[in-house]
């Protein structure tokens, strides 16, 4: 007997959480990924780790992401790839121009927030435009969550 694979298949959704503790963001881009062949099986595994991830522009105009850790697929041979190297990201030139205009200003970074798998299977990988929070700020973004959970729960009684 043969075991059937599943014909629905499973939803990736890797989200960088530690982001939006640090960051706040300014604006959001869906981009593209190059990957080599062992990279999006390890992906779909969900096998990624963004927390230190960061985007630079390189002297040709393009845009790559640095310190993605993609983890080795377990099943790869000889040609398996390496886990932190550099990958590059794929954007209109449009929305390149634009993130090289605003990179100019002080303060402000690009920074990896979520990783999916959209419906045509490539891996995308969705960046935004952040500038770091002070401490009170992040104390403020605690203080409304836990404001919010106590008000959800004051509802459900």
């Amino acid at each position: 007997m043969s075991k059937e694979k599943d014909s629905t298949p499973k939803r990736v959704n890797i989200v960088n959480r530690r982001a939006s503790h640090e960051y706040s963001f300014l604006a959001k881009y869906d981009a593209g990924m190059m990957l080599q062949g062992t990279e999006i099986k390890s992906i779909r595994d969900g096998n990624v780790n963004m927390q230190d991830g960061f985007c630079t522009f390189h002297p040709d105009g393009s845009l790559w992401v640095h310190n993605l850790s993609i983890a080795q697929y377990t099943q790869g041979t000889y040609n398996n790839h390496e886990p932190k190297r550099e990958r590059k990201l794929l954007l209109n030139k449009k929305e390149l121009r634009q993130l090289e205009g605003k990179m100019q200003e002080q303060g402000v970074t690009i920074v990896p927030i979520r990783m999916f798998v959209n419906d045509r299977g490539f891996a995308k990988l969705e960046i935004a435009l952040a500038k770091g929070k002070k401490l009170y700020d992040k104390r403020e973004d605690i203080k409304a969550k836990d404001q919010k959970r106590e008000m959800d729960r004051a509802r459900e009684y």
